[in-house]
């Protein structure tokens, strides 16, 4: 049974969140709300809690996850940035981009594109998830959580918690956080290319 944190969405109390975080670094699996719907999310070491990804979404090998990082320079550690994608994800950030852009040899090559070897990252403008992230001092790795068969992802908490009772570890509740996904944004060719339409404005890159 998942353990249910009932937190404030603008100033979420501190040893809840301490409590989250000693999960996440025991390797639980956490559904958790951003800025576009929610995630389920876990340390990027662990390589149990991907496959739990897989399995609560249905997801094939080609899965592109995304990495959530606190800041820029965060992000910077874990994807390979030239100059014009630093300009282009400095004026967005935090927002509801995704960013799919080279891996550096700290992302495990597990959760890299098989063969591009890019990776997902994004900063969040949600202070629930900036919360989490600078306790666990590092990126969180994260699936929308969007289940088989359905068109939006889940936005209730406790909804979330009835539905994946048994899936997860944690459910942090922060109220509504809104149904649209990130927009998905593939720097790694040089040109950005849209690949998803979502809750990001679209039109700075197109």
């Amino acid at each position: 049974m998942a353990r249910y944190f009932d937190v404030h969405p603008h100033d979420p109390q501190p040893r809840a969140i301490a409590q989250v975080v000693a999960m996440l670094t025991d390797d639980a699996l956490v559904a958790y709300p951003t800025d576009s719907g929610y995630a389920l999310g876990t340390r990027m070491g662990n390589t149990h809690g991907t496959d739990r990804i897989r399995a609560v979404r249905d997801l094939d090998a080609r899965h592109h996850f995304t990495l959530v990082c606190c800041d820029f320079h965060q992000l910077g550690q874990l994807v390979k940035v030239d100059n014009a994608a630093f300009r282009a994800i400095k004026a967005a950030t935090p927002g509801p981009y995704t960013f799919v852009l080279p891996a550096t040899a700290e992302v495990p090559r597990r959760l890299a594109h098989p063969k591009k070897r890019t990776v997902g990252v994004r900063i969040p403008d949600n202070r629930v998830v900036q919360a989490l992230l600078r306790e666990l001092g590092e990126p969180i790795l994260s699936s929308t959580l969007l289940l088989p068969g359905r068109e939006e992802p889940l936005t209730d908490g406790w909804a979330v918690k009835e539905e994946l009772d048994h899936l997860v570890d944690a459910v942090v509740d922060a109220g509504e956080c809104g149904t649209e996904p990130t927009t998905v944004v593939d720097l790694s060719g040089g040109a950005p290319e849209i690949l998803r339409v979502g809750a990001g404005d679209p039109s700075r890159f197109e």
